[in-house]
């Protein structure tokens, strides 16, 4: 990070549709030229100006012009701030230079990246020069995956409060959600598949729950794939489209951590369906249309009311080696891929520049690298609960 920078944050991507969201969020919070020194970037300056007084943002919000089709003006554009918030995917598209720049200046990078496959192909080639450098390049800090990240680093807190250790198996459980997942999200779907008809090889990184903890591979983790009666919760289970990138991002967690829930750790992601045959119908459903054509395009989303009236609700049921079994719970009170998601950068970001500025360098999850400090950030400024149950 450099600590001389102009800027603490740059929104690089905020003429977009969730980019505007997060200057919404900073300036209607935090001003501008105060208590977080941020700027919005894109490729146009005229849309960002624009947007800004759309947003009611301050006239004097500084702008940055910056496009991933020229690297030198995204080298620029790092140079002068702490850390980069980019909103700016399918990231395996559009990411990368952006990425390689970050790490070579020492400057930190968040993303709402929910692409494994791109996401290990950064790990490898700068994990290096982001230690080096001191750059902490932070993936996935919107709904994938910072509620289900945090959600078990709260659960295991609370049994080593309650039973003097963490415990190896945690079961993630979504108990509500309204609100749909966003344009970008589709778009990260489909370039991923696309990626993988080219890449065969890719579908290692993908099928494995340690796909993103390159050298170690944990025990055998329950697949998901399929409704089952899930006696922990007393109800029916339906596959979880977001599943295949939180589980890999919680396993990453673990291990950035020093595998504090052991290295036996089991952990896994479902839906609770209101009967068995509406989980049977949820598991079908799942196996396609988020990636499908239909879905929504990047840069479009819900209705400002859409979005109040959405939240989710995620329960985490922790077992013990003994069978004792304790749980928490996750909230958001916004819809889960817009309106919460844009909160829970904008607070990771500012976390990361703040609070957590002595976490060296290197690719990091949330979680692992903002831990409680999180979680305080997101239930005072973000509209998010942690609860103990």
């Amino acid at each position: 990070m450099n600590p001389d920078a102009e800027f603490d944050i740059i929104v690089y991507g905020a003429s977009g549709f969730t980019g505007r969201l997060v200057a919404e969020h900073l300036a209607g919070r935090y001003g501008v030229g105060g208590e977080v020194r941020w700027a919005m970037a894109g490729r146009s300056a005229d849309k960002l100006a624009a947007v800004r007084d759309e947003i009611g943002a301050p006239a004097q919000t500084p702008l940055v012009v910056a496009d991933a089709d020229d690297p030198a003006s995204l080298e620029a554009m790092v140079r002068r701030t702490k850390a980069v918030v980019t909103t700016v995917g399918p990231y395996q598209l559009y990411g990368s230079a952006l990425v390689a720049a970050c790490a070579r200046a020492g400057t930190d990078y968040l993303d709402l990246c929910g692409e494994p496959n791109w996401m290990r192909a950064m790990i490898d080639a700068h994990e290096a020069e982001a230690k080096a450098s001191g750059a902490r390049i932070v993936f996935s800090c919107g709904f994938d995956s910072i509620p289900f990240e945090l959600g078990v680093y709260f659960l295991q807190e609370t049994a080593k409060a309650r039973l003097g250790h963490p415990v190896p198996r945690v079961k993630a459980r979504v108990r509500g959600m309204q609100g749909g997942f966003s344009g970008g999200t589709a778009a990260s779907l489909r370039a991923t598949m696309a990626a993988l008809a080219k890449d065969p090889s890719l579908f290692q990184i993908l099928a494995s729950p340690f796909g993103l903890v390159p050298g170690f591979e944990g025990p055998p983790q329950p697949p998901g794939n399929a409704p089952e009666h899930d006696p922990d919760v007393d109800a029916w289970v339906a596959p979880f489209v977001m599943a295949p990138i939180n589980t890999k991002n919680v396993h990453r967690s673990n291990a950035l951590m020093g595998h504090p829930y052991g290295t036996d750790f089991v952990y896994d992601e479902m839906v609770i369906a209101p009967s068995e045959e509406a989980a049977k119908g949820m598991a079908q459903a799942s196996g396609g249309g988020l990636g499908g054509e239909g879905g929504p395009k990047p840069g479009e989303g819900p209705s400002k009311e859409e979005r109040e009236a959405g939240f989710f609700d995620v329960v985490f049921v922790g077992i013990d080696r003994d069978g004792t079994k304790l749980r928490a719970s996750v909230k958001g009170d916004k819809d889960p891929g817009y309106g919460c998601t844009s909160k829970m950068i904008a607070e990771a970001a500012i976390c990361l520049v703040g609070a957590r500025k002595d976490v060296p360098g290197g690719v990091w999850t949330p979680g692992a690298a903002m831990q409680g400090d999180l979680i305080a950030r997101l239930e005072a400024n973000a509209g998010m609960k942690f609860e103990a149950e």
